[in-house]
């Protein structure tokens, strides 16, 4: 039986929504596996949070080659040498800054930019830095394409940070430095927080906790050992 040609592109395009269905459904459940086996199982309950890993489609922030991935307990590899973290990661250094509503947060290092969606549910704003020009461009065009309208996108220096729009309630670092940059520090609030790898040798590692006291003094905490990648150093950091 011979069937005319547009019976057959519209029972074609039926077919592809319905397999685009298919894969949103298999990627829906396989967030609310990682939340279940990954988040909640190590013992972050905040429920905002939750519902904001829940929300952001991670498969969206990695190539095509790593999607099927992109659930998975991991960092996965991105452009530039450079890797989106594991979620896991991602969870516990959102929830160590206590990110609210009324919180202005800064992120180093924006490299797929899957971090800064997930403070952009939370908090008013988010000021991201990604110092590669081509994660820059990518990562920026991507989030204003989801619609984020309260990020805000600077290609530089992370190690300077951004003076103009300091204090930072929070700042988040992605990537590693053998030490806490100064303008860093500077440009944390009175009792904010900030979440930084800081690598103490060449195979040690550990995400350090950074909150700033009422009388300016800093109290250090040493959380878990991880794996970043290192700082670019660029310009006249300190």
């Amino acid at each position: 039986m011979n069937y005319p040609r547009r019976v057959i592109l519209l029972s074609l395009l039926l077919l592809g929504l319905q397999l685009a269905a298919t894969s949103e459904a298999e990627y829906k459940a396989a967030r609310e596996k990682m939340i279940k086996e990954q988040i909640l199982e190590r013992g972050i309950t905040d429920q905002r949070l939750l519902n904001a890993l829940l929300k952001v489609k991670r498969h969206l922030f990695v190539g095509p080659a790593y999607r099927t991935q992109a659930y998975g307990d991991f960092p996965l590899p991105i452009e530039a040498g450079q890797t989106i973290s594991q979620p896991y990661i991602v969870a516990i250094m959102t929830t160590v800054i206590a990110p609210n509503y009324k919180k202005k947060v800064l992120e180093i290092g924006t490299g797929s930019g899957y971090q800064a969606a997930v403070l952009a549910e939370l908090v008013r704003e988010v000021y991201t830095i990604e110092i590669i020009p081509t994660l820059a461009r990518k990562s920026k065009k991507l989030l204003e394409g989801m619609g984020y309208n309260n990020i805000h996108f600077r290609t530089g220096n992370g190690h300077l940070g951004w003076p103009e729009a300091a204090p930072f309630d929070g700042i988040i670092v992605t990537c590693s430095p053998d030490h806490i940059p100064t303008p860093l520090i500077e440009q944390l609030a009175v009792g904010g927080r900030m979440v930084i790898p800081i690598s103490y040798s060449t195979t040690v590692q550990y995400l350090l906790l950074v909150e700033k006291l009422a009388n300016g003094k800093l109290k250090k905490t040493d959380l878990i050992s991880v794996l970043f990648v290192p700082m670019i150093r660029a310009g006249n950091a300190r």
